[in-house]
Formats: structure tokens, C-alpha cells, sequence
């Protein structure tokens, strides 16, 4: 049976603290008292949301979890009126906005945050919502370094969160099917995967000459800036997530923006662990516009029994075998390389090409991997069940860390050689301070969560 919600009377951190002594899988006793009346609160078998990003992605995100009947936005927050009025004006029987996530944090009977900000701010706010007993929807990148992953990860271990990482094409039936093909064994043993994501915006880029032009009425830029290096503020760099991607210090550019989708998939089927050593080259080398982001990036990471590539490009489009015509267009695919035969897969489709006659009589795996009920609805469930959904940050570590890595590597001009069991780079200091970021004053880095 699920687990109801609690109710005003009861702390959420007090009631996470109990479920720690609670025999797993027992039912919870259902709290029946009637809540506060005031603007924010909900029955007790409800989910009291909070958004803190009321941007493309995070509006998305809070879209599909309103599908839920369970769900009721309880706050919002943005530091630019123009994004958080709508969503207060939209849910204004029971939604509070706020500016300051950190007041957000703190809203009476909040249950569970999305957090659709930029990637800079993913590590700070995951960690803070977890200590505020909150489950969390994180927006990928879960985060841009290595000690911002393991510091979100040990946050919510600790603190019990249920957490969900959007990557949103985990949840796809496609997926799955690859998955259970890949694990079949009918491609034999797999020695090599190649990912990648190309796009061709050269030369112009996303254009010139908007650097330091007037912030907006109603943004708050130092607040919006935060943890990150403080930059002019640029039109561009807050229209949406897709525009991020062209800035180091508020994405690490398009590999963490989008391999977290793309490297998902052999992660998963494959069931990586961490890389043993990553290597990666890349630069800026045509682009010219007001953003700073590598235009190139190549990658391999090597694992114990196979090596994964990377390749992305925001100066050429062609996609190899996933070309499907001659436009210029964003284009990505995910090749398994195995013994008997190669697949050839991206989002939604799919081909298998034989070493041969070595696949001959071989047929589809059964489906054994049910649907998901869609990304944030799989949260919400989890939510109510407090059990972890898919993509939570002990698994997606493993999809986070190696790219992380891999953009550090680029920077360094050297390979990264890591070990998994103690998730620490070795034998290069430089590269293990740089794995650790430091914040803007007065923004500190969460050191605490650094041990497991």
C-alpha cells in the first residue's frame, strides 16, 4: 500500500527520521487531521510542490507532475518576475512566490521541489532541499564536477530524499527495449560504444555584440550569477537551457548539457560502473559570438571491459548512419559494438547490423522492463512510496561523473586517471583540487558531504 503524506502537525524531516525505524515496507498510518486553511496547504495525502526555475524546462517538468492528482503547487521561486509571476498567477488558490530559493526551502508544509535552474546552481540547491527534508526533481546535469556529484549524492543519502535526475528519455519504452536487447547477449561481447551529439551553428554562433547590455527589470543578475564566476549579463544566457550550453562557468558546455541523455543508455544496459581513465581533447575553434564553450569535443572514457567515445560538435551536423537526409540539424546516436553484431540506436529507432552469419536464428529478447508512467510521474509515485525512482543520483553518478571528468580533461590537456572505489582522481593534484569548485563569496561549497 502507499504511504500517505504527512500533515502540518509533523516536521517532514521528523517524519523522515521515523521511517528510519520503521520496518521497510511497512504501511504508515494514515493522518486523517484536518490541515491549515491558509494559501499552501493540502490535505494530508497530498503532495505540497515547490518549482525553483520557472524557465522552459522546469515549467515542463512541473506540467507532467500536475498530471498527478496527488500533486498541489504550494511555491514557487525565480529571480526574474517576468518567469515566476505567470506560474504564481496560474496555481493562485494555493501557490507563494519567492525570490530567494532559500525562503522557499522554508514554506510551511512544503513536501518535494523541482529544480530547474541552470546547472550551476544544481549542486548548491539539491543539497540545501535535501537538508530541508525535501525530495527533489533535479534537472540534469545533476551537476558540473566531480565533488558537486558525490556532495548531491551523499545529501541525499544522508537526509533520505527521494530524488529523481531528469533525463527525461530514461523514462521512453524505446529505451528499454535496447536495454533488454543489449543484455540479451544476441550482439555478442561488447568491446567498444560510440556516442554522439552534433549541430552546426558556425560561425555566428548565438551572435555578438549583446555582452553587457541593461539586465532586465524584475532580475535579480547577482542572485541569478550566484555560485558561478560573475559575468556581463548577456540577453541570450537567460533565454532558456538550450542557450546555457554555449557557457562554461553556467553549464560546462553542450557535453554535460546533453550526454547525460545520450550516455544514459549504455550506462544502463551495460550497468557501468565508473571509468578508469578519461581522456578527452577539444577547443573553440570556429564559433566567434559573445559565449566562451568548446565548439569540439572528442572523448574516450575507458572502463575494465570496454571503451566508451564521445564526439560533439556544434560546427558540423552530419550524423554518420543517423543522417536521414542532407539538412542541417541536430543529430546524435549510440552505437554498441559487440561480437556478433552492432546496433545502431538514438531516441526512437533502431538497427542491428550482423558480423556475418553470427546472428543468424537469434530473436528479440521478451520485454521484460516495464513502461514508466513518465519521468516525473515515476517521482511523484516514488514520492508517496518512498522507494528511489530510476534515475536517482546512486545510479546517475555513473552517468554524471565520467562527463564531468571528461570536460575537466579537455581543460587540463591531459588524460584523468580515477578510481572507483575510493571516486578520487589520482596521481595528478591539479586535477583533484580542480574537481572541487569554488564558490562566488559568499557561496560555499558544501565540503561536509564529501565523505561518504
Amino acid at each position: 500500500m502507499k504511504q500517505s503524506r504527512i500533515t502540518s502537525s509533523v516536521s517532514r524531516r521528523k517524519f523522515v527520521k521515523s521511517m528510519a525505524i520503521t520496518a521497510i515496507g511497512a504501511p504508515l498510518t494514515k493522518n486523517f487531521n484536518i490541515m491549515d486553511t491558509q494559501k499552501g496547504s493540502a490535505p494530508g495525502d497530498k503532495i505540497n510542490l515547490g518549482i525553483i526555475g520557472c524557465g522552459d524546462l522546469g515549467t515542463a517538468n512541473l506540467r507532467a507532475c500536475t498530471a498527478h492528482p496527488d500533486v498541489v503547487v504550494t511555491a514557487a521561486c525565480d529571480v526574474w518576475k517576468d518567469r515566476l509571476d505567470p506560474i504564481v498567477a496560474k496555481f493562485k488558490n494555493t501557490c507563494t512566490g519567492y525570490t530567494d530559493y532559500r525562503e522557499l526551502l522554508r514554506h510551511k508544509g512544503l513536501d518535494a521541489v523541482i529544480i530547474g535552474t541552470p546547472a550551476h546552481w544544481h549542486a548548491l540547491q539539491a543539497i540545501e532541499a535535501a537538508e530541508a527534508g525535501l525530495d527533489i526533481y533535479l534537472q540534469k546535469p545533476m551537476t558540473m564536477h566531480l565533488g558537486e556529484s558525490i556532495a548531491v549524492r551523499n545529501a541525499v543519502r544522508k537526509h533520505k530524499s527521494i530524488c529523481q535526475v531528469g533525463t527525461q528519455i530514461h523514462a521512453s519504452d524505446h529505451y528499454r527495449r535496447m536495454v533488454e536487447l543489449v543484455r540479451s547477449g544476441n550482439l555478442g561481447r561488447i568491446g567498444t560504444v560510440r556516442t554522439f551529439f552534433v549541430m552546426n551553428e558556425a560561425p555566428n554562433g548565438i551572435g555578438s555584440g549583446n555582452n553587457n547590455t541593461a539586465v532586465p527589470k524584475g532580475l535579480d543578475w547577482d542572485m541569478w550569477v550566484g555560485p558561478a564566476q560573475k559575468k556581463p549579463f548577456n540577453p541570450n544566457l537567460v533565454k532558456n537551457a538550450f542557450y546555457h550550453c554555449f557557457w562554461m562557468d553556467y553549464s560546462g558546455g553542450w557535453t554535460p548539457g546533453m550526454a547525460p541523455h545520450i550516455t544514459d543508455l549504455p550506462v544502463w544496459a551495460l550497468e557501468l560502473g565508473y571509468p578508469t581513465e578519461i581522456s578527452a581533447i577539444g577547443g573553440r575553434y570556429i564559433i566567434k559570438d559573445d559565449s566562451d564553450a568548446y565548439d569540439n569535443h572528442e572523448v574516450i572514457w575507458r572502463y575494465p571491459d570496454l571503451t566508451m567515445t564521445w564526439m560533439q560538435s556544434s560546427t558540423n551536423s552530419y550524423g554518420f548512419d543517423f543522417l536521414r537526409g542532407q539538412k542541417s540539424q541536430r543529430r546524435l546516436g549510440i552505437y554498441f559494438h559487440g561480437t556478433n553484431g552492432t546496433l545502431l540506436t538514438d531516441y526512437s529507432t533502431s538497427q542491428i547490423l550482423p558480423e556475418g552469419n553470427r546472428m543468424e536464428g537469434m530473436t528479440a529478447p521478451p520485454q521484460s522492463i516495464p513502461s514508466s508512467p513518465g519521468h516525473e510521474l515515476e517521482w511523484i509515485e516514488c514520492i508517496k512510496s518512498r522507494k528511489q525512482p530510476s534515475c536517482n543520483p546512486e545510479y546517475h553518478i555513473k552517468v554524471d561523473v565520467p562527463i564531468e571528468l571528461s570536460v575537466l580533461s579537455m581543460k587540463l590537456g591531459r588524460s584523468i586517471q580515477f578510481d572507483p572505489k575510493t571516486e578520487a582522481i589520482i596521481g595528478d593534484k591539479e586535477a583533484a583540487r580542480l574537481a572541487i569548485p569554488e564558490y562566488r563569496s559568499p557561496w560555499k561549497f558544501p565540503t561536509q558531504y564529501l565523505n561518504k
